[in-house]
């Protein structure tokens, strides 16, 4: 079967894509925007994609046409597909259809640290010898790509709360039907979708419906924002996650930085993890993938030998570059809780030099200005910081991080960011790049400006 795929190179998608692809059928694609990783990975898959979104890609017509979150009615080729009367789906029911039907799936939602959960639960699988299947929103460096089919039961799947296509506006992720649930965390995020938490609310209360009572659900303890949710009705056994005292699954830190930590379940200790990852946030997002893989018949002792070998996951705290004694770090950190985490996980490895941060407002929520108020406060771990203010920013840059005084600089241009930051790092600092989009090369761009 020809299958085209309209939004081709988002990371969603693009797994799509090579899923069809190790099915066997004859893959293409449009997409506006082009970038590394996927576009590397469509490349080496074999996958022709244009740029665009001429109506003259689907012709002569494709078999199928799987349509992208991101497209809506008026683009080109939706209107001409539509006027074709074309085949078409949306990516997460056709991976519903195609793949996951009589699989064990399990899904990782949450507002943050969904990619490095998801990565870290199919690292455990995979060193396991389950071989599973996945479809993750970023590239685990140990497993190669974003998406494979797999040849185990297991499936695992990184569940997205952003709307599914523009004819189905429910989120991806109630298409998934998991048997193993993880619900990392819970915040406002997505404002040009949802105009309150209630409304996200509503959404994952709709995935908690679809797992069936065999099933399981992970959740942090305290999380009132998930509590609300269940409290809605749920029908499945649910066990917590802390960091601390009083849940099911814990995790204690042994060192400052969240490079080795100890595990206990059911108040029984099972071991200890001394991995690559920081922070706190990696802490609970270790500890999720160990109970979930725990949950699929995994070993504990197996899953902390996995853990304590993780490799990590591009674009996640992944070193793009050292010159000069100066360390390039690139990172997808884009609301103000996964910056903070992101800073201080970065500023507790450091033993001296700055932490010197670099932050593109991308995403749709943070070019709306939501939690603008809060940027400042979770900038504060780093010495410096450079935001970039595109022309069409909503709101002021300047005014948001007034509080964090001299130490801020706001940036129209990517050059000038590139030019000041190379000008004022020394030896022993580190450039921390936050992201989720190509920022123009900028990594490769600083390195360069370093040498």
């Amino acid at each position: 079967m020809h299958i085209h795929i309209l939004g081709i190179c988002g990371t969603f998608m693009g797994g799509i894509a090579r899923l069809a692809r190790e099915l066997g059928h004859r893959v293409t694609g449009s997409d506006a925007g082009v970038y590394p990783p996927m576009s590397d990975q469509l490349r080496d898959a074999g996958i022709e994609v244009w740029e665009g979104y001429d109506p003259g890609h689907l012709r002569p017509a494709p078999e199928r046409v799987l349509v992208g979150n991101a497209l809506s009615r008026g683009n080109p080729a939706v209107e001409y597909l539509l006027d074709q009367g074309l085949p078409y789906t949306s990516g997460p029911q056709w991976l519903s259809e195609q793949v996951l039907q009589g699989r064990w799936v399990l899904a990782v939602a949450g507002t943050h640290g969904k990619t490095t959960t998801s990565a870290l639960l199919a690292w455990i699988l995979e060193q396991a010898g389950r071989a599973p299947g996945f479809l993750i929103g970023g590239v685990p460096l140990g497993l190669g790509a974003s998406a494979r089919l797999g040849g185990g039961r297991c499936f695992v799947v990184e569940a997205d709360e952003y709307d599914t296509a523009f004819f189905d506006k429910r989120s991806k992720f109630v298409h998934y039907r998991p048997r193993t649930l993880l619900l990392n965390n819970l915040e406002m995020d997505h404002a040009d979708i949802f105009s309150d938490l209630g409304e996200i609310q509503r959404q994952f209360h709709h995935l908690v419906r679809t797992v069936p009572g065999s099933g399981r659900i992970f959740r942090p303890a305290g999380d009132a924002a998930l509590e609300e949710v269940l409290a809605m009705g749920c029908w499945t056994p649910v066990e917590t996650l802390s960091l601390g005292a009083g849940g099911d699954w814990r995790a204690h830190p042994l060192r400052a930085d969240g490079g080795a930590f100890e595990v206990f379940h059911g108040g029984r200790r099972l071991g200890e993890v001394r991995w690559s990852l920081s922070g706190r946030h990696n802490l609970a997002n270790g500890l999720a993938a160990l109970a979930a893989a725990h949950h699929a018949g995994v070993a504990p002792s197996e899953a902390l030998a996995a853990l304590a070998a993780f490799p990590g996951v591009k674009r996640r705290m992944e070193l793009r570059g050292e010159v000069g004694g100066v360390a390039v770090y690139d990172d997808f950190a884009h609301h103000p809780t996964a910056i903070s985490t992101t800073l201080e996980g970065a500023r507790a490895q450091m033993a001296g030099g700055r932490l010197l941060a670099v932050l593109e407002p991308r995403s749709n929520s943070m070019r709306m200005g939501l939690n603008r108020e809060r940027l400042a406060e979770a900038l504060a771990p780093a010495d410096r910081v450079w935001m970039y203010a595109p022309p069409d920013l909503a709101w002021d840059a300047g005014a948001a991080l007034a509080p964090l005084g001299e130490a801020a600089r706001v940036v129209g241009e990517v050059g000038a960011i590139v030019a000041q930051v190379a000008a004022e790092a020394r030896p022993g600092d580190r450039v921390v790049v936050m992201s989720n989009g190509g920022f123009e090369g900028i990594h490769g761009r600083l390195l360069e400006a370093l040498a």
